[in-house]
């Protein structure tokens, strides 16, 4: 697991910590070290692939899964690999934020009822 004291995940709140946790294959954000948001992914050649993001019951509406978005796509960028954002969440994070277009590769639409067989 590797740990990192995000510079803004600590000016956001003390006590905040972000953690790519490779063991589990996600990114988590804890609050005091306790676990408080997970986003999920698959580590595929050239790109990370985002499929779930959730926080933790006690620390909805506190801006918390948006810092972790933030440091999640930010050490994708980082490490030369692209973003596919199958979670809903992160999809969303990245048609609000600009700066990451040119690191998203887009998965395409199924017509409604057709299986994910990625």
């Amino acid at each position: 697991m590797t740990e990192y004291t995000d510079s803004l995940a600590e000016s956001f709140r003390p006590g905040v910590t972000t953690v790519r946790n490779d063991k589990f294959h996600r990114y988590e954000l804890h609050v005091d070290g306790e676990l408080a948001v997970i986003s999920q992914f698959m580590d595929k050649p050239g790109h990370i692939d985002f499929i779930h993001t959730e926080t933790k019951p006690g620390f909805e509406g506190q801006g918390l899964a948006q810092v972790l978005a933030h440091f999640a796509l930010d050490d994708v960028v980082a490490s030369g690999k692209r973003i596919i954002p199958h979670c809903p969440y992160i999809a969303a994070y990245l048609k609000k934020h600009e700066g990451y277009e040119q690191d998203v590769d887009w998965p395409a639409e199924r017509p409604v009822g057709q299986a994910n067989n990625d």
